[in-house]
């Protein structure tokens, strides 16, 4: 096996490389003992830059192109080896093929929660997850730093060294952006350009130039989804009365199909009319983020609703006052603001009127 590596390193005389595998970045071209003809011919191809390395040092760097390896081709290596005027024995040099191509869709994600301060739900753990992609940028230092001697040198050897400062840098921007939960679905794009341009400088030392990055998905725990579920489920509803009032009327036709249900749900029907009344408007007072609406009677004209922060404004301008008419669901009848408990809050800075002078 010797003698026809031998013979075989003799005879080709033509450096390059095909590759059809997806993950490979360098390739060190094998040939016997590392002996290159005086005269061989190297192709380099488009997306392909060719490293010559010399006893550990980095000679030349060979572009796209077909080359004649010659003294005046290789001038760095040819000062290396002190051949002033010329050679045509074989010579010995290692040859680096790095492949210059885009490497896409190559995932990051965050292995632990991030714990961040939130402005409306205090203390949250998030969860990210997106893609990025790389290219090279400079061989000479993707061999220094990172390939070394390594003959194959494939992606998955440095992705977790990548995907480990993306999360970090991320979790560190994060902490500092403040940029409420509720608007960072808003924010993808802005956040992973941000996240490239911080990141980048990084990448480049390592040779590599990190060309685009996404956040694809920034997840919240469970509770909290949940909590933000039931949010915009009461939303949804709006008003509670409304609501009961309909699902009544619409279960009207459906117990008129069955014998006797019409009058079997009379008392189911009392009961929820009575509900959607007094008793419902009260339920939806209490509900988190549910607040009474009130009709304010102006000159003998129904204005409105209002909630309690227009009245308590209207109160501070004087346009609403004690005697004024009010009603909202759930009252019988026409009220004046000051006999309604609920609106004690807005007239509480309020002075009283001024008692007759004598």
């Amino acid at each position: 096996m010797g003698i026809w590596n031998k013979l075989r390193g003799e005879l080709i005389d033509i450096i390059q490389w095909i590759d059809d595998t997806n993950d490979s970045i360098v390739y060190r071209f094998e040939r016997y003992n590392h002996q290159i003809k005086y005269g061989a011919q190297l192709t380099v191809r488009e997306g392909q830059t060719a490293v010559f390395v010399n006893e550990g040092r980095i000679a030349d760097v060979f572009r796209p192109g077909m080359y004649t390896l010659e003294t005046a081709n290789l001038p760095i290596l040819s000062t290396l080896q002190g051949w002033k005027y010329g050679f045509n024995s074989p010579f010995m040099a290692e040859i680096y093929f790095c492949s210059m191509r885009q490497f896409t869709d190559l995932k990051w994600g965050t292995m632990n929660p991030i714990l961040l301060r939130d402005a409306e739900f205090g203390p949250v753990r998030l969860r990210a997850f997106g893609t990025y992609a790389i290219k090279v940028s400079n061989p000479p230092v993707l061999i220094r730093e990172i390939v070394g001697t390594d003959g194959h040198f494939t992606i998955d050897e440095i992705v977790s060294q990548l995907r480990n400062i993306i999360v970090s840098r991320f979790a560190e921007i994060m902490g500092k952006s403040r940029i409420p939960v509720l608007e960072m679905a808003a924010n993808y794009s802005e956040l992973g350009e941000f996240l490239t341009r911080r990141i980048a400088t990084e990448f480049l030392s390592y040779g590599l130039e990190l060309t685009k990055l996404l956040v694809e998905n920034i997840s919240l725990p469970p509770a909290v989804e949940e909590a933000l579920d039931k949010r915009t489920s009461m939303g949804v509803v709006g008003n509670l009365s409304a609501y009961t009032q309909f699902n009544i009327a619409d279960s009207i036709p459906v117990a008129a199909d069955n014998p006797g249900g019409l009058a079997a749900a009379g008392a189911g029907i009392g009961l929820g009319m009575a509900m959607a009344g007094p008793i419902g408007q009260e339920q939806a007072r209490s509900l988190p983020g549910a607040a009474a609406a009130y009709f304010v009677a102006v000159e003998g004209r129904q204005t409105g609703p209002f909630d309690i922060t227009t009245l308590s404004n209207q109160a501070a301008s004087g346009r609403l006052t004690r005697q004024s008419l009010v009603w909202t669901q759930g009252m019988p009848q026409w009220m004046r603001a000051g006999d309604v408990p609920e609106l004690a809050e807005v007239f509480a800075s309020i002075p009283p009127p001024l008692p007759p002078e004598e």
